[in-house]
């Protein structure tokens, strides 16, 4: 069989085995539009397979699991961010008085394999008034930029925040092995079994 005629199982082949992109790469399109229809959907999958396939990476390893109520939670509560930033940050925005004063926040992770940090990393990013400028896979720390420190709590207010974050995303996808080695029981509310990395100091932007 010439290389032509493989060419298209092989084009298969590779999308199947980046399915968890595609997946995601399709909820980023969604949104960035703010629109949850079928339109926007096939849209978002039609442009995932192309950047997949035109931009071939290596394959993630994700050895975890899915837990239905764990993923509901996690993106019942980032759409729950994500209006209430949304809202915050139009208000300093047109508020009268200075302006907000930002800063770099580095927040270490309890996991730093690439699918897990990435996840956790783009929800950061997605939410209005944070944005993740650095991450870095050998420590697993990620530099987040705060557009209002003060308004977040302070740098201890961000950490915590980024690591619930983060706790919300093992609980939904990581497999019971990763969660007992990031401290945190399967079977333990969100919180009640997390043990606070230290963090990096944050730094004025």
């Amino acid at each position: 069989m010439s290389p032509q005629s493989r060419r298209p199982a092989d084009l298969l082949r590779r999308l199947g085995s980046q399915w968890h992109a595609l997946v995601l790469l399709t909820a980023v399109w969604v949104m960035l539009w703010g629109d949850l229809s079928w339109a926007n959907v096939i849209a978002g999958a039609v442009i995932a397979s192309a950047v997949v396939m035109l931009f071939p990476l290596p394959v993630v390893e994700m050895n975890g699991t899915v837990r239905p109520w764990r993923a509901v939670v996690l993106v019942a509560r980032f759409v729950s961010d994500l209006f209430a930033a949304s809202f915050e940050v139009a208000w300093k925005a047109v508020r009268p008085g200075p302006p907000p004063h930002g800063a770099i926040v580095a927040v270490r992770l309890r996991n730093p394999e690439d699918a897990y940090l990435t996840i956790t990393a783009v929800m950061s990013s997605l939410v209005p008034g944070s944005l993740v400028v650095e991450a870095r896979r050998d420590t697993g720390v990620v530099y987040l930029h705060v557009l209002d420190i003060d308004g977040s709590g302070g740098p201890e207010a961000v950490r915590r925040d980024t690591l619930d974050l983060e706790e919300r995303v093992l609980r939904a996808f990581a497999s019971s092995a990763v969660l007992a080695r990031c401290g945190l029981a399967p079977g333990d509310s969100l919180g009640a079994a997390s043990t606070s990395p230290s963090g990096r100091e944050g730094k004025d932007a």
